[in-house]
């Protein structure tokens, strides 16, 4: 009868841990598999380093840099404003989208205004912007 206590590995399915350095009848013992001199028969050269991965760890590219857990601000030009609203109208991120101007609408939004004029009288709410177009939406 087949119960939970009588169930057994498959043979040869597990192997015993090679255990070096426990005398010459162990058949691992006086230089325990490292060899007789070098670097590698030492103590403390990596397992990596003695396995030939040096290299290969050396010319994969590292992740470098720095990324940011703010979100970066969708950009939009005073053009734009201009462009897709009416007088009287509200500039918030929700219409933004709606008009797809923006990808979405859960980012933040920064409108800049260098070189434009705005034309349009509109109510901006949660959005920001540059201090040219702030001083333009008086």
């Amino acid at each position: 009868m087949l119960t939970l206590n009588n169930i057994k590995k498959a043979k040869g399915a597990s192997q015993k841990r090679k255990r070096v350095g426990r005398g010459n009848a162990s058949g691992h013992g006086t230089y325990s598999t490292r060899g007789l001199k070098g670097q590698g028969s030492r103590s403390g050269v990596s397992n990596l380093k003695r396995l030939g991965m040096k290299q290969q760890l050396l010319q994969t590219p590292k992740a470098r840099g720095f990324k940011s857990a703010k979100p970066k601000n969708q950009i939009l030009s005073l053009k734009d404003i201009n462009k897709n609203y009416q007088d009287g109208e509200n500039v918030t991120p929700e219409s933004l989208f709606a008009k797809g101007l923006i990808s979405s609408a859960s980012l933040p939004v920064k409108i800049l205004g260098k070189t434009d004029k705005l034309t349009v009288k509109v109510k901006f709410a949660g959005v920001k912007m540059s201090a040219g177009v702030l001083e333009q939406s008086k």
